[in-house]
């Protein structure tokens, strides 16, 4: 996280309010300091607290997205719980591989154990995309209207509004 990021959120809000007070701020987080307290509060305050969970499967997150330093599934997921809705998970499906390894996140194997994850954190919105444009890795492919719409079609049975990008 930024050093002054509570600061930036803080003048972001400050000017919308003062010029375009009906409009919304959004903000795009990968949640690894979500359980730090002041990115916690800034986040906090904002209309659109957007939080990516791709998966719950830490194997997966290590492969694809190669975090630093200290990563816990569970603790991102309890800070996420921790915003008590006040969140909007974000979520990229794809298939393919990627170093000789499957990374297709669409089977019951990765969708099952994240929406149980969804329905803990209780967010007001889940939003689920795919890869809009060709990756490093040529391997890696869009998940399809189908897939996406299967997986929309089982957040909404929970009861959580989804938006799909296809």
């Amino acid at each position: 996280a930024h050093p002054r990021f509570p600061e930036i959120i803080e003048d972001t809000l400050a000017l919308r309010d003062k010029y375009f007070p009906n409009a919304k701020v959004s903000v795009l987080s990968n949640s690894t300091f979500i359980h730090r307290p002041a990115v916690f509060e800034a986040l906090n305050k904002i209309d659109n607290n957007i939080l990516k969970l791709d998966t719950v499967d830490e194997e997966y997150i290590r492969v694809l997205d190669r975090p630093t330093g200290h990563y816990s599934i569970r603790e991102i997921i309890e800070g996420m719980k921790a915003f008590k809705g006040n969140c909007i998970i974000q979520t990229m499906f794809l298939k393919g591989s990627y170093k000789g390894q499957d990374m297709d996140n669409t089977s019951d194997k990765f969708v099952l154990p994240w929406l149980e994850a969804v329905k803990e954190i209780a967010p007001r919105q889940v939003m689920i995309y795919t890869i809009d444009r060709e990756t490093p890795d040529h391997d890696l492919q869009k998940a399809t209207h189908e897939e996406l719409d299967r997986i929309a079609e089982r957040i909404r049975e929970t009861g959580i509004p989804v938006s799909v990008s296809y």
